[in-house]
């Protein structure tokens, strides 16, 4: 039995499913479009850019659900996952996960998106433990403020590991630890398991896997010519 960890955004998906929320909500007349989109835009930007102060971005993209009841919130997802997440699945990510979850493997997806948004997700891969940005609630409404330690950089490392003490397990206990992602802020978990794979890698994670000769997998395509 292997263990085999999955970023979300721009790894199982072709977009980043946070930054795609907030588009959403601004289609929606959820928030205020054009100041909304702005600030989203940046701290995308930032992200991708490996400089996210990532509690300024919770902040910010948390209020909207704190603002809103659950019910209502649950409805616009169920929207999102049609008309966005599920067009942005590819064959070739489903099949990645299929292989890993009829091998045996523990299988659990690690992401940087809040719990809210990406629970759905990972349902519908088919994936049955999820690392995300827990979210802090009171009476059945969310507050806006995250709980516990953010997954994110160094945080999913930490965040992996109490999962896994849970199981009186640690990721070296495993023959093969596999960790799937795009993105250069992901490099701290990619260096501790036995098996890291960039997927569809920003230039910096690119640089990297060259670098340490680490395999390169297209599941969207976007390598040029269509293949790994």
């Amino acid at each position: 039995m292997n263990l085999a960890l999955f970023d979300i955004d721009n790894t199982l998906l072709a977009i980043d499913s946070d930054h795609a929320w907030g588009h959403f909500l601004v289609s929606r007349g959820v928030v205020d479009g054009p100041a909304y989109d702005r600030a989203n835009d940046l701290f995308y930007a930032q992200y991708k850019a490996g400089t996210l102060n990532i509690f300024e971005y919770l902040e910010f993209a948390l209020q909207p659900l704190a603002a809103h009841p659950r019910a209502q919130l649950e409805q616009w997802h169920q929207v999102f996952m049609e008309t966005v997440i599920r067009p942005a699945i590819s064959q070739a990510a489903r099949d990645l996960v299929r292989r890993h979850l009829d091998a045996g493997d523990v299988c659990c997806c690690v992401t940087a998106t809040n719990a809210f948004v990406t629970e759905p997700i990972a349902r519908e891969f088919g994936v049955p433990h999820l690392i995300a940005i827990d979210l802090e609630e009171h009476e059945g409404r969310f507050t806006g403020k995250p709980r516990g330690v953010p997954s994110f950089r160094d945080g999913k490392i930490a965040r992996v590991e109490a999962w896994l003490q849970t199981m009186d397990r640690r990721i070296a206990d495993y023959p093969h630890s596999y960790f799937y992602s795009d993105s250069q802020n992901d490099l701290p978990l990619l260096l501790r398991v036995t098996d890291p794979v960039a997927v569809d890698p920003d230039p910096a994670l690119a640089a990297e896997a060259r670098r340490r000769g680490w395999p390169v997998l297209d599941l969207h395509g976007n390598a040029p010519d269509g293949k790994e």
